[in-house]
């Protein structure tokens, strides 16, 4: 870190003057062990499960809309497959329990993969009992860990989808974090403030059906979703295997959060890409002390956040590689912070104050008085 730092100070530039990219190619450069890193063959993941709390009214869209949205992925007509297009990245969507089983499909060169590692077909209702049982709660890790392991490259992007799942995030944003419940619950989909109301008295419920809930994973099992399980299980073998995670919005924080209280560590791979219009991400933000590089409003989810954070993941990895330093450049480096300013030669004193007139354009004259050294 230390000689990452002094050869990002030694650009020629002054000291800081690129702001916060200077703290993304400190982290980049940490993450890939690297004083000239380079980000090879990016994968956006993007998990999709559904959930039995959807049932009870916590969205304004119905479950329905969790498997046409994946076959939206993979036909290229998602707000993140368009930025995966255009920038290179390569889309995998993995089924890990939505309610109607997604076909599967011969794998086209470049295009969206689908990815079949379903535990059941949505998650039960978390608001009268456990969402999971804890065989397939690791069942999902074991997939998400599964998925990673079998990925090229040395960045994940993290993406998900599944109707209701803002309301995982919240509970267990709730629950790991001990944050008030009602600064948790937001608009998800676009719920009205009554709809919101009735999405945290629903939540409230869940969190009561499972007050015993509280040990990270227990609390996982009982509240979460199946897609955010395998972000889980992804982030810990991205992490494992020293990959850049570009964490998206408000669900797959929460489950970097889980991650991160299983292995602490796993927070030190990760760039947070945006901060989010949903309610409780803020708050998400705080608990994992991450300064997110966006912030634009955003509320889709998908990855979308991340695909279009990655842009900046590339030039600082970019400029920390090909920026010259002073040395390599021949050019004088500027005075180091803290060093004494030398001052210049004392002007020879002015023998009077009032120097000669000058003509004004009119042909008048105009005194010029200068200031005693």
């Amino acid at each position: 870190m230390q000689r990452l730092q002094s050869c990002i100070d030694n650009k020629t530039k002054p000291l800081g003057a690129l702001g916060r990219m200077e703290a993304l190619m400190l982290r980049l450069g940490c993450i890939l062990g690297s004083e000239a890193p380079v980000l090879q063959a990016p994968q956006m993941l993007v998990c999709a499960a559904d959930h039995g709390l959807a049932a009870r009214g916590v969205s304004t869209f119905s479950s329905d809309v969790t498997w046409q949205m994946v076959e939206n992925f993979l036909a290229g007509g998602t707000a993140v497959s368009v930025l995966a297009r255009q920038h290179g990245l390569q889309l995998t969507v993995a089924d890990c329990g939505v309610a109607r089983a997604i076909p599967g499909r011969e794998a086209v060169p470049g295009a969206p993969r689908l990815l079949h590692c379903r535990v059941a077909a949505g998650t039960q209702d978390a608001s009268v009992g456990p969402a999971m049982s804890t065989a397939q709660c690791a069942q999902a890790l074991t997939y998400g860990m599964a998925i990673v392991r079998d990925m090229p490259g040395n960045v994940l992007l993290l993406g998900e989808m599944g109707i209701g799942n803002t309301s995982v995030a919240s509970l267990l944003l709730a629950r790991l974090g001990g944050v008030p419940l009602a600064d948790c619950v937001g608009a998800g989909t676009g719920l009205s403030a009554a709809g919101i109301a009735r999405k945290q008295a629903v939540l409230q419920q869940a969190l009561d059906a499972n007050a015993l809930a509280r040990e990270p994973l227990d609390a996982l099992a009982a509240l979460g979703g199946f897609e955010v399980a395998t972000l889980v299980g992804a982030v810990l073998q991205a992490a494992a295997e020293r990959r850049v995670i570009l964490v998206d919005g408000f669900i797959t924080c929460s489950a970097a959060l889980v991650a991160s209280r299983l292995r602490l560590h796993v927070l030190q791979r990760c760039v947070f890409s945006h901060r989010s219009g949903e309610r409780g991400h803020g708050a998400m933000l705080g608990l994992l002390r991450a300064e997110p590089l966006l912030d634009l409003g955003l509320r889709l989810g998908e990855g979308s956040g991340a695909a279009l954070a990655w842009p900046l993941l590339e030039s600082a990895c970019r400029v920390l590689r090909e920026m010259a330093s002073f040395a390599s450049a021949g050019v004088s480096q500027g005075i180091p912070p803290g060093a004494p300013v030398p001052l210049p030669t004392a002007l020879p004193r002015a023998a009077s104050s009032h120097l000669p007139p000058v003509e004004s354009g009119d042909g008048s004259q105009i005194a010029i008085f200068a200031s005693t050294p």
